[in-house]
């Protein structure tokens, strides 16, 4: 044993000893690194495994190992802010069901740490899923699905995060996908304590129903209790699993499994190690008593925030577009009553208006999201933007239902939409009008269009019209927001508060007192998180958020 002589020899650093000593791994282990590819000597032995890759349409997913129906699988989807440790929790868990131990001396890496995968950006704008079978019985009884999400609250705004909800929701809605869990792993710092955006965030996602399966996993943990992110925690009044003394249940690891071992770290790093396998132990003790959730009532919140958000956006066009006719009208108004007031006829009666009109415009490429928008033909309003991003064709989009839109006026079939990098835009414009110009427009050629009285009762007509069109659309997007807010654990997110703040000023101006009254309460649940939520970007987006 050549390592034992090294030990022994008096010209060998020890450092270099005591890694020479432990360059053999563990022989249980051959089959598995025979088939992997060796990252680091070690100790421990690094390997980096070769998994298998599939594109389910357009989403990834990589398999190590070949799924025994039989045996039970357990889901985990893993959210939290960039730099987290997600991806490394991942690998973590991987170790753990493969049994591997401290003194194997060996470390398999399923996924590549977060900090290296920053580096690449597509990967990190994916939700991703890893399949482990085959090691039933080593540690679990039960093989592993792992879904790991890209960070939430990183410097590509919320625009981002919305990507990272519709990824999630074809998951849950593919075929091959994933249709249930069994925890929902809120990953976060032990040091962190400015949060409350994330949980916001996070929390959107899900159903009510899936409450109790919401844990805290704290990674760079020391093993000492993490009183910044429990005070984090409680102040954001954190739905999520609490124990007999309603506080929020949490595990905690360490991130240095693999960190390479010499005879001046050792202690320290088994020491780390020991406190990830209690949470390791503890995480899947859990997971065994909290039982699975199904994700169907997590897609209907995942497809109401898409359609509120795309309903709204479409609706701030349309009233803007409505308040727009509404002042045309107006100035049509009052010359025709000034050209009343003097009493006689004047065919060379003109006014000046500003005159309403569409116009495609091309979409601004901005990164990863230039993927275009969904506009109905017919209607000529955008339907969906922004936010489609994955979807190949009209049809797929989520604002589809029944082969027809939700969002547009007159809620058109599918085939009545296009998918495209231009949307529609409106413009105004200076033009001149005659009296016959009104008359042509207003009363399309009916019998007593002559006299300028019914052109004034018509103009006062539409005026009343269009105000009862801005009212029904406001009614519809309020009850976006009550739907949205019986189903899911918590209606507001960051995006979601910019809607509140439009749909308070429009019932203001409708005088709706009720609702308004409602909308306000809804905001003022999550006020303070929303303005921790614009500090956290704006600290992001300076590079110094911790």
């Amino acid at each position: 044993d050549w390592s034992l002589y090294f030990c022994f020899s008096s010209d060998r650093p020890p450092e270099l000893s005591f890694q020479l000593s432990h360059r053999n791994t563990s022989s249980k282990y051959d089959n598995i690194t025979s088939k992997s590819d060796l990252f680091r000597s070690g100790p421990p032995a690094v390997y980096q495994l070769r998994p298998k890759k599939e594109n389910i349409g357009s989403l990834k997913r990589m398999t190590l190992g070949e799924r025994n129906v039989n045996k039970i699988n357990k889901t985990i989807l893993l959210v939290g802010e960039t730099g987290a440790g997600k991806s490394t929790l991942v690998n973590a868990l991987v170790n753990y069901a493969m049994g591997v131990k401290w003194e194997d001396d060996v470390w398999f890496k399923f996924v590549e740490d977060e900090k290296e995968r920053l580096e690449q950006e597509s990967q990190t704008s994916d939700v991703m899923v890893y399949q482990i079978f085959g090691f039933e019985g080593e540690t679990l009884p039960y093989s592993l699905t792992i879904i790991d999400t890209p960070g939430y609250g990183d410097t590509r705004g919320i625009q981002h995060d919305d990507i990272v909800s519709q990824r999630l929701l074809d998951w849950f809605r593919s075929e091959d996908g994933v249709h249930e869990m069994d925890a929902v792993g809120l990953v976060l710092k032990a040091t962190e304590n400015r949060l409350r955006y994330i949980f916001d965030s996070v929390v959107s996602l899900f159903g009510k129903d899936m409450e109790k399966n919401i844990v805290a996993l704290i990674t760079h943990s020391d093993g000492r209790k993490p009183k910044n992110v429990l005070k984090a925690l409680e102040d954001a009044k954190m739905k999520c699993a609490r124990n007999e003394k309603n506080q929020p249940v949490y595990f905690l690891f360490d991130n240095c499994q693999n960190t390479e071992r010499t005879q001046g770290n050792k202690s320290v790093l088994e020491t780390a190690w020991e406190t990830s396998m209690r949470g390791m132990n503890e995480f899947t003790a859990f997971m065994e008593k909290s039982g699975p959730q199904n994700v169907i009532k997590t897609v209907e919140v995942l497809n109401s925030r898409i359609r509120l958000t795309a309903c709204i956006q479409n609706l701030k066009e349309r009233v803007e577009s409505t308040e727009q006719k509404q002042r045309e009208n107006q100035q049509t108004q009052e010359a025709l009553k000034k050209h009343e007031e003097e009493k006689k006829r004047n065919e060379e009666f003109t006014v000046e208006v500003d005159e309403i009109y569409k116009e495609k415009e091309r979409i601004k490429r901005k990164g990863l999201l230039f993927k275009g928008a969904v506009c109905c033909k017919v209607c000529e309003e955008n339907c969906h933007y922004p936010g489609c991003t994955k979807a190949r064709s009209p049809g797929y989009c989520q604002i589809m239902k029944d082969g027809r839109c939700t969002s547009c006026t007159r809620k058109c079939p599918v085939s009545d939409h296009v998918k495209e990098k231009w949307i529609y835009v409106d413009k105004t414009r200076k033009v001149q009008k005659t009296l016959q110009d009104v008359k042509e427009k207003n009363e399309r050629g009916k019998a007593g269009c002559e006299e300028t009285t019914s052109l004034l009762e018509t103009l006062e007509k539409q005026m009343k019209e269009l105000q009862k069109e801005k009212d029904q659309m406001l009614e519809k997007s309020f009850k976006h927001v009550v739907r949205l807010d019986q189903i899911a654990l918590n209606v507001d997110s960051l995006s979601t508060h910019v809607h509140l703040d439009f749909l308070i000023e429009k019932m203001k101006e409708k005088g709706d007192t009720e609702k308004v009254q409602k909308l306000e309460e809804m905001k003022s649940r999550e006020d303070e998180g929303t303005r921790a939520g614009l500090r956290y970007r704006l600290t992001a987006a300076k590079g110094s958020v911790k």
